[in-house]
C-alpha cells in the first residue's frame, strides 16, 4: 500500500517536472496597443516566433504557439485579456500544460528601466505594473521568472499612462531592430540554458 502511494506522488511530480516551458508577452488586444510601448511583449513574441517560424492560433484566454526548443516543449502566450488581467491566462496555461512556475517567463515593459535595458529577475515586485500585480494575485506569489524591457520615464509629470500607451518614436523603432534579436536569444538561453545562466549573461544588456 505504501509503495502504490509513493508510486502515486512520483508520478504527479514527474507529470509537472516535464520538460515544459510558457513564455508569456503582456501587452493589449487591438490595433490601437500593436505598436505601443506597453505591448513590447507581444512585440517580442511576435519577432521570436517569425524566427523559428511558428504561428499564433487563438485559443483559450490568448494567443498560443506550440514549439521545440532543443527538444523541449514551449508554449507561447499572448494573453488576450487586457494586461490587467493577464494572471488568468497565466494561471490557466500552465495547469493545462501541468507547467511549474519556474518553468514561465513573463515579458513585460519597465518605465524604471532606461529604455532597451534588459532585467532578469527570479522573483520581485510588481514595481507598479498592473500586469504583473494580476499575475501575483492569481498566482498567489512573486516567485516566477520575469524579463523586464526598458522603455525609459520620458514623460512629464501625469502623463504617464499617455507615454506608457503612445507609440515608439522614430528613435526607439530603430533601436528596437538590434535589441529583438537580443531579446530571442535570451528567451532560448531561458529555456535551454536556465534562469541563472540568463541571468548571468544577459543582466544590463
Amino acid at each position: 500500500m505504501l509503495t502504490t502511494i509513493l508510486s502515486f506522488f512520483k508520478y504527479k511530480e514527474s507529470k509537472l517536472n516535464m520538460n515544459k516551458f510558457l513564455i508569456v508577452g503582456l501587452g493589449n488586444i487591438g490595433s490601437e496597443y500593436a505598436n505601443t510601448r506597453h505591448n513590447i511583449g507581444f512585440r517580442i513574441l511576435n519577432h521570436f516566433a517569425e524566427q523559428k517560424p511558428v504561428n499564433f492560433k487563438n485559443a483559450k484566454f490568448g494567443d498560443i504557439a506550440e514549439l521545440k526548443i532543443k527538444g523541449r516543449t514551449t508554449f507561447l502566450l499572448k494573453p488576450n485579456t487586457y494586461m490587467n488581467l493577464s494572471g488568468k491566462a497565466v494561471k490557466y496555461w500552465m495547469e493545462k500544460e501541468n507547467i511549474l512556475a519556474e518553468n514561465i517567463l513573463i515579458i513585460t515593459d519597465d518605465l524604471n528601466l532606461s529604455f532597451g535595458t534588459i532585467r532578469i529577475k527570479a522573483k520581485g515586485s510588481d514595481g507598479g505594473h498592473n500586469g504583473l500585480k494580476n499575475i501575483q494575485q492569481v498566482l498567489n506569489t512573486n516567485v516566477y521568472p520575469r524579463f523586464r524591457f526598458g522603455i525609459s520615464d520620458e514623460f512629464k509629470k501625469g502623463q504617464q499612462v499617455d507615454y506608457v500607451l503612445g507609440e515608439w518614436t522614430t528613435e526607439e523603432k530603430l533601436a528596437l531592430k538590434t535589441r529583438l534579436p537580443l531579446c530571442n536569444d535570451i528567451i532560448n538561453s531561458f529555456v535551454f540554458g536556465g534562469l541563472n545562466n540568463t541571468m548571468n549573461a544577459y543582466n544590463g544588456k
